[in-house]
């Protein structure tokens, strides 16, 4: 039994190890080539067939259903088609829509709460079926039976506290209508992320729209989506600078005081 603890020990140590071995020969050839290319220029990455890189997926987003073409006599136009006399503003699964993000928000808020408290409480036995003159005999000496306890508190609590908020966003973005509901109104979705260097940001917008609220140019308002899901953040090197630890971060949870 000890034979076996101990060898899984040297297995644990051996894969510890080894990744270690392995993250710290990735960061050697990374800063090599760093190295190699110090006072050049920045290369472009040569033009290639996107299909043929690594990790490529093709697309898959939602699609309605196909319908079948149908032409009537004496009739220039093909129903369903995207062209002159035909309104062109989503309405179908996988039909896109651009939301149009304008927030300009600001809120203020203050409080404070104050409270005093005084008691006093004192109490004695001047007269005790006559064994009041006794009350030495098991109690300090000196004892006076008109004052036998006294108690006093006195609790003060002062608090305060203010708000104030801004905030101020202003963005387009592109949807893609997932889900059409029995009532007509159409659930949206939409993504978008930006690559600066090391630092990505990122984007999504998500909620339920009615379809008259989309205007002639096919874009909706923020203030008409409900439901609205608004994410706006990055993540990257900046991002993980700027957090705690995850050490300190799980400190300040469990910590009680």
């Amino acid at each position: 039994m000890i034979d076996a603890t101990r060898k899984n020990g040297r297995n644990r140590r051996h894969a510890l190890l080894g990744a270690i071995l392995a993250t710290t020969m990735l960061a050697g050839c990374n800063s090599l080539e760093r190295l190699a290319q110090v006072g050049d220029e920045p290369p472009l990455n040569p033009i290639t067939n996107p299909t043929h890189q690594y990790g490529y997926k093709p697309v898959s987003m939602p699609m309605p259903q196909p319908v079948t073409a149908s032409y009537a006599p004496n009739s220039l136009w093909r129903p369903g088609s995207r062209a002159f006399l035909k309104d062109l503003r989503a309405n179908d699964i996988g039909d896109i829509v651009t939301v149009t993000i304008s927030i300009d928000e600001q809120a203020e808020l203050s409080n404070s709460s104050s409270r005093n408290r005084d008691s006093s409480e004192s109490a004695g036995a001047p007269s005790l079926l006559g064994y009041e003159s006794a009350l030495d005999t098991f109690l300090p000496e000196a004892v006076d039976p008109t004052s036998l306890i006294g108690i006093g508190s006195n609790s003060s609590n002062t608090g305060g506290g203010s708000i104030s908020r801004s905030e101020a966003i202003t963005l387009n973005v592109a949807a893609v209508v997932t889900q059409v509901l029995p009532n007509g109104n159409l659930v949206i979705h939409g993504r978008q992320e930006t690559r600066v260097n090391y630092e990505i940001r990122e984007l999504q917008i998500a909620g339920v729209i009615r379809p008259q609220d989309i205007t002639a140019t096919n874009t909706v308002e923020y203030n008409d989506i409900a439901e609205a899901r608004l994410a706006y953040g990055g993540r990257g090197h900046i991002s993980d600078f700027q957090q705690p630890r995850w050490g300190t971060q799980i400190i300040d949870i469990v910590m009680p005081f």
